[in-house]
């Protein structure tokens, strides 16, 4: 009924070339410091995620505080959540000149001044700026990274690698709740601020722990990746040669920009041995100049790849299986945010405010959410099922879900749709695995910068979408049909573009026969 991984993926070079030769795996890809990388993605997901779905305490603290409406109020948190997801392509631009590690680094550094900063807002206005934007930014520019590494440590558990590591968002979410609530308490939200932000400087730690690969290293894995993978190659043939003869795998440009790069560095070498017999103050300066010259060389050929992805030859939406993805991520992410948004309310007008005290439905959403990533992400690395296939029995089960909420009246209902929200949505840890093997590990950090971005939009208009159809018809319950149908427009163009891609070379195969 659906398409495989193996259908839809679309060749970008990375797995073109099959080599029978056998080369030793480096340990360290699917063990050793793998699991390190596991672990700092996890610590990635409580302090970022985690502390974002915790920001309801925080909301009511600067309603009493600035006395603003809820709409406006709201925006600090629509923003923060929103940013870190939307500015993914950009984040792909520094990974791409600096790599993993240090970009990591510096969005945590940035992520805990936007909380510091926060701490002595004056107005709503001045937490849009502090909170939303620069917090913001901080935060995407630790996650993707986290997200990145992850994909380029593990070959055959990969599934199961972001799914454990993205279980952080569930447990954080409990985690930093309680933290908020305590030091909100014991301390005013301010001091709390200043605290949380002060914890956010362990994300420098976890990019710390980002160790990146050598290119030794990653050539191996796609070595690897080929040989166990030699009949899809073959089978692949036709439209990688397809995709060369469009631009889409040429190389020469890159190696010209190499050559030009080694030639600009070779010119500033040898006038620094030229000029050793000059004075100390003459090779400081060409000290300088080289350095510079490194520094330009690197930015250029980051910049370079950066491009090239997005509007160059070799584009990652010349890829119509991706595009279709991009389209799903933008309806996708605001069916799994409304609920949370907006459940407290439903509770409160269906009078289950007493039960809901006791075990609220968010939580029930949160604990399930984490087994659910974990659980998809075992059944995905089994080696009869594919990916994509639990994939898109995922959305389908939160796509019904998300339906059939509004329809339920009592309280256990309400619980067992919202259990099975928890853990349809699971396929989050799922997402990169599906984006790599669309387009392949080079391209992994542009591609999922792009899937995350279309999903911090959703995040960012999904919720107070929600709320205005409220306003217009005083009830929640066309919100999450308008949402649940949109969510199904996305999935049906998952589920037939790759129909269309496996259909087309058949059919040329078939003209070139018939000629």
């Amino acid at each position: 009924m659906y398409a495989s991984r193996e259908d839809i993926e679309y060749d970008f070079g990375d797995d073109s070339k099959v080599r029978s030769k056998p080369i030793k795996p480096n340990p360290n890809i699917d063990g050793g410091w793998a699991w390190m990388i596991v672990l700092s993605s996890f610590f990635v997901h409580i302090l970022i995620m985690g502390s974002q779905m915790a920001l309801g305490i925080l909301n009511m603290e600067w309603l009493e505080e600035f006395n603003q409406s809820r709409g406006l109020t709201a925006w600090v948190s629509s923003l923060s959540m929103g940013i870190t997801l939307i500015v993914g392509p950009f984040i792909g631009l520094f990974i791409s000149m600096c790599g993993c590690r240090t970009t990591a680094i510096i969005g945590g550094i940035l992520n805990a001044l936007g909380w510091i900063l926060s701490a002595y807002a004056a107005n709503v206005h001045y937490l849009f700026l502090t909170f939303g934007v620069t917090a913001g930014i901080g935060s995407g520019m630790v996650y993707l990274p986290a997200v990145v590494m992850v994909g380029q440590y593990f070959q055959k558990r990969r599934a199961l690698a972001q799914g454990l590591s993205t279980t952080g968002t569930g447990f954080g979410a409990f985690l930093m709740t309680a933290l908020l609530k305590y030091l909100c308490a014991e301390f005013g939200w301010r001091n709390a601020m200043f605290i949380q932000g002060a914890i956010s400087l362990n994300l420098c730690v976890c990019g710390a722990l980002m160790r990146p690969l050598s290119p030794k290293d990653l050539r191996e894995k796609y070595v690897v990746r080929s040989d166990s993978e030699e009949n899809r190659a073959k089978a692949l043939s036709h439209s990688t040669e397809t995709v060369k003869s469009n631009g889409v795998l040429g190389e020469e440009p890159e190696k010209k920009e190499e050559a030009a790069n080694e030639e600009v560095l070779g010119s500033v070498q040898h006038i620094e041995i030229g000029g050793k017999s000059g004075s100390g103050r003459s090779m400081y300066g060409l000290r300088l100049f080289k350095t510079v010259s490194q520094l330009t060389v690197t930015v250029r050929k980051g910049f370079a790849l950066w491009y090239s992805s997005y509007f160059g030859a070799a584009s990652l939406f010349t890829n119509r299986v991706f595009v279709a993805f991009v389209i799903w991520a933008l309806f996708a992410y605001s069916s799994f945010v409304i609920p949370f948004i907006h459940l407290p309310e439903i509770v409160k007008q269906y009078n289950l405010s007493r039960q809901d005290n006791v075990f609220p439905l968010t939580s029930i959403i949160a604990i399930v959410h984490i087994f659910g990533k974990v659980i998809l992400g075992i059944i995905s690395d089994l080696p009869c099922i594919s990916t994509w296939n639990v994939f898109l029995m995922a959305n389908f089960t939160l796509v019904t879900c998300i339906l059939t909420l509004p329809l339920m009246q009592t309280y256990l209902g309400l619980a067992v749709v919202c259990a099975l929200i928890g853990f349809s949505s699971g396929y989050f840890s799922l997402m990169p695995v599906v984006t790599e093997d669309l387009v392949g590990t080079k391209h992994l950090a542009n591609a999922y910068g792009i899937i995350i971005c279309a999903n911090g939009i959703s995040a960012l208009f999904g919720p107070p979408f929600a709320g205005w159809i409220y306003d217009i018809t005083q009830k929640y319950d066309f919100s999450f049909y308008i949402a649940g149908l949109l969510y199904m427009v996305g999935i049906i163009f998952l589920v037939i573009q790759p129909c269309i891609q496996k259909k087309q070379p058949r059919e040329k195969s078939t003209e070139e026969a018939q000629v």
